[in-house]
C-alpha cells in the first residue's frame, strides 16, 4: 500500500512539473537568454529601419562612422548593455564590426560617430573588432549585399574585461548575465 502511495505521489509531481514547464510556471535552468518578444526590448536607428539598407555614410564608401542607435524597454535589473555588430555573410565566416560593453544602464542610445577610444566618456568600453582594432569598423562587403546584425544585450552585471577584449572574451564573460536581447539588422552592398 505504501509503495502504491509513493508511486502515485511521484506521478503527480512529474505531471505537475511537465505541465508547469508548458505553462511557463517553471523554467529550465539551462539558459537565461530571452528573445526580443519575451523581453520587449527594442533596438532602432534613426538612420535605417530593420531589414533596410544602411546609408553609405556609415560604410567604407562614405564617412566610415558608426550609425546612431537607440533602445527602449530595458528590463528591471539591467546593470549594463553590450552591443556586438556582426556580418554573418562574410566570405571567411562571421566578421565582427563592433564590440562595445559596459554601456551604463541609464544610457539608452549611442550617437553617430562614436570615437574609437578604448573607454568612452559615458563609461562604456570598446573591444576588438574583426580587424583587431578598437571600435567600429564600417561595412565594406567585397561583393553582394551583406546583413549587419546589431545585437544588443541587457546584462545584470558589469563585465570585468580590459578595453581590448575580443568578442570571444565578451561572449564568455556575459554567460549567465543576459536578461534581455534584441537585434536590428541592416543591409549593405557596394555598387
Amino acid at each position: 500500500m505504501a509503495n502504491t502511495r509513493i508511486l502515485a505521489i511521484i506521478v503527480v509531481v512529474a505531471v505537475l512539473g511537465v505541465a508547469g514547464l508548458f505553462m511557463g510556471i517553471l523554467s529550465p535552468s539551462t539558459t537565461n537568454v530571452p528573445t526580443q518578444n519575451q523581453s520587449g526590448m527594442i533596438l532602432t536607428s534613426p538612420a535605417f529601419k530593420n531589414g533596410e539598407e544602411i546609408p553609405t555614410r556609415y560604410s567604407c564608401d562614405g564617412e566610415k562612422i558608426s550609425p546612431p542607435l537607440a533602445w527602449t524597454n530595458a528590463p528591471a535589473g539591467t546593470r549594463s548593455f553590450l552591443l556586438i555588430v556582426d556580418d554573418p555573410d562574410a566570405s571567411r565566416g562571421t566578421f565582427t564590426h563592433w564590440v562595445i560593453f559596459n554601456i551604463p544602464a541609464l544610457v539608452s542610445s549611442l550617437p553617430e560617430n562614436v570615437p574609437t577610444d578604448p573607454t568612452l566618456p559615458n563609461g562604456a568600453t570598446q573591444g576588438q573588432n574583426g580587424a583587431g582594432r578598437i571600435g567600429y569598423t564600417s561595412p565594406c562587403p567585397p561583393s553582394g549585399t551583406h546583413r549587419y546584425m546589431f545585437q544588443l544585450y541587457a546584462l545584470d552585471a558589469q563585465l570585468t574585461l580590459a578595453p581590448d577584449a575580443t568578442k570571444q572574451d565578451v561572449l564568455n564573460a556575459m554567460q549567465g548575465h543576459i536578461i534581455a536581447q534584441t537585434t536590428l539588422t541592416g543591409l549593405y552592398g557596394r555598387s
